[in-house]
């Protein structure tokens, strides 16, 4: 686990340094936005989500470099959704990574336009990438779908708005499980399919890599949940015990925290099997998976 930790905070670190040219400073009044959207993304985070397209691309051939403006635009597009997610009128939190969350750094107002400034900025440098046509279309089409209304991840965050105050005797297991597919699973199916289709992987690899994704996906939204219970709010870096104080359902108010565990653990097993196709060069998304599982931030 130590290797895998070593290797996610030397990416990011590089990964960090590339993003920061991608905002332009300036003393106009209007650039407040650009300030509250540079201080979103900058402050922190593991870069989950653009270390799984560059190491899923790499594990088709192709390099950093070719797989970076498909990670910077996705990881914009999570950090938008991260301040939107933690305005008053969603989930109201003060913490994000350690730090406080944008419209406490700024301001509500401020807030919404640099998540605003953050969603039209991604499709930008998907645009302006240095990928084919049909490429291009591909994940722009990909990440709009994932991103969006239908099915993805604004219809996540508006059924876990629902399932505040759904019924007792909602199914709680199918509820929770569409939540977590859409909410969280989307961006991380994307960033495994955005990495495949920028390596130019066939049928079989895409859909290992989007069989994995899943898996993970839910593995991670697993853990958070369980966080949020017994973790270090020091290392997490946000609020915890919000669940149960907003009546959120959770994996955990489902299951039950032991249940959870052992169904995280299954996930990431059978996630590590997905990769089967690629054999021993798939070592470092196997042990992406095992942080997964046994991270406490």
């Amino acid at each position: 686990m130590n290797d895998i930790l070593i290797e996610l905070k030397t990416f990011a670190e590089k990964f960090n340094q590339d993003i920061e040219p991608l905002f332009k400073k300036s003393e106009l009044p209007e650039a407040k936005v650009v300030s509250a959207m540079h201080y979103s993304v900058l402050n922190g985070g593991k870069r989950l989500r653009p270390f799984l397209v560059c190491q899923c691309a790499s594990l088709l051939g192709s390099d950093y470099q070719k797989a970076f403006p498909a990670a910077a635009s996705l990881e914009f597009l999570h950090s938008y959704s991260l301040i939107h997610d933690d305005l008053p009128a969603m989930d109201n939190d003060d913490l994000r990574r350690g730090k406080p969350t944008c419209h406490k750094a700024f301001d509500e107002a401020t807030a919404i336009l640099a998540g605003d400034g953050l969603l039209t900025y991604a499709f930008q440098i998907l645009a302006m990438a240095d990928y084919s046509d049909e490429i291009k279309v591909r994940l722009i089409s990909l990440l709009s779908q994932k991103a969006g209304a239908f099915k993805g991840m604004i219809s996540g965050q508006m059924l876990d708005l629902y399932a505040e105050n759904a019924s007792q005797n909602e199914n709680c297991a199918a509820l929770i499980t569409r939540i977590e597919q859409m909410k969280t699973g989307c961006l991380l199916e994307y960033a495994c399919q955005a990495g495949a289709i920028v390596g130019g992987a066939n049928n079989q690899e895409l859909e290992s890599l989007t069989s994995y994704a899943r898996k993970i996906g839910q593995a991670f939204q697993i853990t958070d949940d369980i966080l949020d219970v017994v973790g270090n709010q020091q290392l997490v870096g946000k609020t915890l015990n919000k669940d149960v104080a907003q009546n959120k359902m959770t994996f955990v108010s489902c299951y039950g925290l032991d249940k959870a565990k052992n169904m995280a653990q299954d996930l990431v097993q059978s996630a590590q099997e997905s990769l089967a196709c690629f054999g021993s060069k798939a070592i470092t998304l196997k042990s992406l998976a095992e942080f997964i599982l046994k991270r406490t931030f």
